[in-house]
């Protein structure tokens, strides 16, 4: 038994390429998302109730920058590194 699939030309491959790193992007930001307020929920939430301090807000606030900051640096650090890595081979 053959399967009978079209050769797709370029213009599919690229779309459907970018659909996938769309997808993956999404992906990406959710998990991040998700580990931000997991460590920050920990971090400044002491007892939990139907609103916030205003020291619970700032604290989540420095706490989400200091994420988001740390995740920069280490994705530019290994964006670069897989740069490197390309012009080596």
């Amino acid at each position: 038994m053959s399967l009978d699939t079209p050769k797709l030309d370029t213009n599919q491959r690229q779309q459907i390429m970018s659909s996938v790193q769309q997808q993956m992007a999404i992906q990406n930001a959710q998990e991040i998302l998700q580990k931000l307020s997991d460590k920050c929920f920990k971090a400044c939430i002491q007892k939990p109730g139907s609103t916030l301090s205003s020291s619970d807000q700032k604290c989540i606030s420095q706490c989400s920058d200091r994420y988001m900051d740390a995740w920069n640096i280490v994705s530019r650090a290994y964006g670069e590194r897989i740069k490197r890595e390309q012009l080596r081979h």
